[in-house]
């Protein structure tokens, strides 16, 4: 085995137990283990030092919200705004799922989610009520339902 084979898959192990570390709730030792590892690797290693960029970042950025265990009540808001945007639509889609038939809800977001109504439409095309409550320019909101059986 090389120094390319050994490192990255050495530089991976050390950060499974650095997210753990953070993940157990000492953030700040686990990013401050990981900003060294990044100063050790930046010049000669770029690529595994962006790694232990992105994990700093995973690990100080807003914490994703899980869905709500109960189900949504008719018209409740869901504010989407201080999640990552790669765990808004996941987390709008988990609450769509919760809801009763006949029930909506109301994501609210920072921009126009028209993107989300194309992945509602690809996967539940007939399923669901898409209705623009708000329009921008700052706050978007769309009430989203699940049509009750026919």
């Amino acid at each position: 085995m090389t120094a390319e084979t050994i490192l990255p898959a050495l530089n991976r192990l050390y950060m499974q137990a650095l997210k753990r570390i953070g993940d157990a709730g000492d953030t700040d030792a686990a990013c401050r283990l990981s900003a060294q590892g990044w100063s050790l690797l930046r010049h000669d290693w770029p690529r595994e030092a962006q790694r232990h960029n992105a994990l700093m970042h995973a690990l100080t950025g807003p914490k994703t919200v899980k869905p709500k265990e109960k189900t949504m009540t008719d018209n409740e808001n869901l504010d989407v705004r201080s999640l990552i945007p790669a765990e808004r639509h996941r987390t709008i889609f988990e609450s769509w799922h919760g809801l009763k038939p006949g029930i909506g809800f109301i994501p609210v977001n920072d921009h126009d989610p028209k993107p989300l109504y194309y992945q509602f439409d690809a996967e539940h095309s007939g399923e669901f009520t898409w209705e623009y409550l708000e329009s921008g320019p700052e706050v978007w909101r769309v009430r989203i339902g699940k049509k009750a059986a026919a």
